[in-house]
């Protein structure tokens, strides 16, 4: 289709306010200083799926809800998720606008040299740097799937879970601020707002579901931005699975675990909070994050299926069928819609939080990171003698990222050359053993070079001292359960799909231009008829509308 390039902001404002209702917090009135698109946003983030994945399958299911959706709005086949590729700064990106360097989040587990180490109590002689832990390590019970609530007769009474789960964090699991000796929620470790605290200052409802009860994170600085948040911990003990098993081991498991939160959401478009216990509205921005598919590609093999990809970029069996679940499962969400008569007043974006790498099964390579990092513990000892550890913390899945105990330029130099010459043997596919050259390294990037990447001063408290970007194939883990993994820098780790499909949307675009998911975003306050300009990270990075061709 050829168009002059528009703005998505321009071309929703040219199609009016459509059917639907805007509900409305109770004391508060809508602000929406342009004509709106939609009157609702459902975002959906499918991590793991790439958009080779979503050609693939829309191809070969011309009638599936994916197919719909990517051919009735706009595709753009060229988006990018965050450098890293990893939950926490992939999620951050869509509702703020902003990379890592902007929002301060890395990594769902990280480090910040400017706070202290969880459990502190003597605020003015403790050691500042600390581990910033976003995942179930939270939870005040981690193997619970209500994170520790109390609730009985799980899992079927899962979505009598709280919507407020920054109750059901640990404190002694937090890092501690120096200045007011109080731990440091999520939300209050995101360095900017997200699109739920603009949404709600202008009157609108918002919801959310995700993963661990970390994601309070999205709530924003003020710790209010989400009204309904659900969080059911994905890595708790799966409730009727063999002992040991959690939510993500069994992909059955997976696809039951993210019933949950579609049922959830179901709740929330028929007005409803998430339970279904209260009469609240339909939000304004709400949605929800699969995992199905993410662990189809990284288990070996579940439910008698072979997971991962078959051959490069061709889904194996347990992939695909959790490509059709996601499928199945959107399409519940539309006719939901359809059925409340919010079809023509919602707008749904599809995309990722990351992509999965690899897709070619024979380029894997898998490398256990524990012995390189004691060697270059040990080296870092032998150059200076009387020195501790050389690693304060490391964050390596198909990259990596270190914090030094010692933040010099010369520290990060001496990391990097040391992993740069590290040669050795992994394990292959079929766990056969892999040599691997340059610590599986393409490139690092040390001290001020890192800091460079992520466009942030040298002197930033929580960059990594050394990033890596792994050759591709690269997996780091001690075992061989992982056959895939996310977080890198690969095309296989960034190349996800975006598709905004609904309201306002032109039908039958297929946008081929480099695009971000930080876009997103503002995109969605476009839509709303709210200002992008009110996200801080959009002011900070320029991020743009999505654009139509």
């Amino acid at each position: 289709m050829n168009r002059p390039l528009l703005r998505l902001a321009a071309t929703f404002g040219a199609a009016g306010a459509l059917a639907g209702t805007t509900v409305l917090h109770a004391d508060a009135t809508p602000a929406r200083p342009h004509r709106a698109a939609a009157q609702h946003v459902l975002l959906i983030s499918v991590d793991g799926l790439h958009q080779a994945d979503l050609d693939r399958y829309t191809a070969e299911h011309p009638q599936s809800v994916l197919a719909r959706l990517a051919h009735g709005g706009v595709q753009y086949t060229h988006a990018s998720t965050t450098t890293p590729s990893d939950s926490f700064p992939g999620m951050t990106a869509q509702v703020t606008g902003g990379g890592p360097g902007t929002t301060g989040v890395y990594y769902d587990d990280s480090y910040d040299r400017s706070l202290l180490p969880a459990g502190t109590t003597d605020c003015k002689n403790a050691k500042a740097g600390a581990e910033v832990d976003l995942t179930e390590d939270l939870d005040k019970d981690k193997s619970s799937l209500d994170a520790g609530q109390g609730l009985t007769g799980l899992p079927g009474s899962i979505l009598n879970m709280t919507g407020h789960p920054a109750t059901l964090l640990n404190p002694a699991a937090l890092p501690v601020d120096p200045k007011t000796c109080k731990p440091v929620a999520p939300h209050s470790y995101l360095r900017v707002n997200t699109v739920f605290d603009v949404a709600r200052q202008a009157g609108l409802r918002t919801a959310w579901s995700d993963k661990h009860a970390a994601y309070d994170i999205l709530a924003g600085p003020s710790g209010n931005g989400i009204q309904d948040l659900f969080t059911p911990e994905i890595n708790s003990d799966a409730i009727g699975y063999p002992k040991g098993t959690d939510w993500t081991k069994d992909n059955k498991a997976t696809q039951q675990y993210d019933h949950y939160k579609v049922q959830a959401v179901r709740n929330e478009i028929d007005g409803y909070d998430h339970s279904r216990s209260h009469r609240t509205g339909t939000p304004a921005v709400f949605g929800l994050n699969f995992q199905s598919v993410s662990t189809a590609q990284k288990l070996p093999a579940s439910d008698g299926l072979k997971g991962g990809y078959a051959a490069k970029g061709v889904p194996g069996p347990l992939v695909e069928k959790s490509i059709g679940f996601v499928d199945s499962e959107l399409g519940s969400l539309v006719a939901e819609l359809k059925a409340r008569h919010l079809d023509t007043s919602t707008t749904i974006v599809l995309s990722a939080k990351h992509g999965q790498s690899p897709t070619d099964p024979a380029a894997l390579t898998r490398i256990d990171d524990a012995p390189l990092l004691a060697g270059l513990d040990a080296a870092w000892k032998k150059a200076h003698p009387g020195a501790g550890d050389l690693v304060a913390h490391s964050a390596d899945d198909d990259g990596v990222m270190l914090w030094l105990t010692d933040h010099s330029q010369a520290a990060a130099d001496f990391a990097k050359a040391y992993l740069l010459a590290q040669h050795g043997t992994g394990t292959d596919i079929d766990a056969k053993p892999k040599a691997f050259t340059a610590s599986g390294l393409t490139r690092a990037y040390a001290g001020k070079e890192a800091a460079r990447y992520f466009g942030v001063p040298a002197g930033d408290a929580r960059v990594p001292d050394v990033f890596g970007i792994a050759q591709n194939g690269v997996v780091y883990t001690g075992g061989t359960k992982k056959i895939a993994e996310h977080g890198g820098a690969n095309a296989d780790d960034l190349d996800v799909p975006l598709v905004v499909s609904g309201a306002g949307t032109p039908a039958g675009v297929r946008e081929e231009g480099r695009v971000h998911t930080t876009q997103i975003a503002p995109t969605i306050l476009a839509l709303l008829g709210l200002d992008p300009q009110d996200l801080q990270a959009v002011r900070r990075e320029h991020t743009r509308v999505l654009p139509v061709r």
